[in-house]
């Protein structure tokens, strides 16, 4: 049986999304509350494309929401992007949904609302930005939300404490998992024999809420 996704936001994002989805077979609706966009993404889409307020029930049930498999809020507006994200899991039992966040110092509130997963795209291109920095020696480079784990890497600055030392000797505790050692062009798996050196980048697993214990350990800054 064919999933059918609801997109709320006829930009570019949602009308690339809307052909993207169509092409692949899936059953998809866009929702613009724009007339002019919408005449374009009706004269694409036909009857795959909605006139009105996706903040409001009544657009959500014109466009299919209680049968919806996915709801993908595009929106340019976050909080917009909420209150779908909301009206969807709470008012109509959608399975999964998609937020996009537009500014990423409003990440706080979606996670914060229990608004999950999202997508920011500004924060992704920082990311990759700041990964070819060398004053970024931390970095948070994937979160598994309901896990309650971050994948970070952590490059070993020249003053750590821990240069030189033997993995052994960190004594590791428990949330807080070593998983890979990069060193140059050279991937090493770790082990208690193996001493640590400037500018390794370290691919760790940590629970939420020990990260400060984590920088502690190797004695890098918060």
């Amino acid at each position: 049986m064919s999933l059918f996704i609801l997109i709320v936001g006829g930009g570019k994002v949602g009308t690339n999304l809307e052909r993207l989805l169509r092409a692949e077979g899936y059953e998809a609706v866009v929702i613009e509350g724009d007339r002019h966009k919408y005449e374009v993404l009706e004269r694409e889409f036909e009857h795959a494309a909605v006139l009105g307020d996706g903040t409001e029930m009544g657009t959500l049930e014109r466009a299919g929401i209680g049968r919806a498999d996915y709801v993908l809020a595009v929106t340019g507006d976050d909080e917009d992007n909420i209150i779908i994200c909301q009206l969807a899991t709470e008012k109509y039992g959608v399975p999964r949904v998609v937020a996009r966040v537009n500014n990423p110092l409003n990440q706080r509130i979606f996670d914060s609302l229990g608004v999950k997963p999202t997508v920011s795209s500004v924060a992704s291109i920082l990311a990759l930005v700041e990964h070819r920095l060398p004053r970024h020696r931390l970095l948070s480079l994937m979160t598994f939300e309901e896990e309650n784990i971050v994948l970070m890497e952590v490059v070993v600055s020249e003053d750590s404490e821990v240069v030189g030392r033997k993995l052994s000797d960190l004594s590791l505790p428990q949330g807080i998992l070593l998983a890979l050692i990069f060193r140059g062009h050279e991937a090493v798996v770790p082990h208690g024999d193996v001493d640590l050196r400037a500018d390794d980048r370290l691919l760790i697993v940590v629970e939420r809420g020990k990260e400060d214990e984590l920088y502690r350990i190797l004695g890098q800054p918060s």
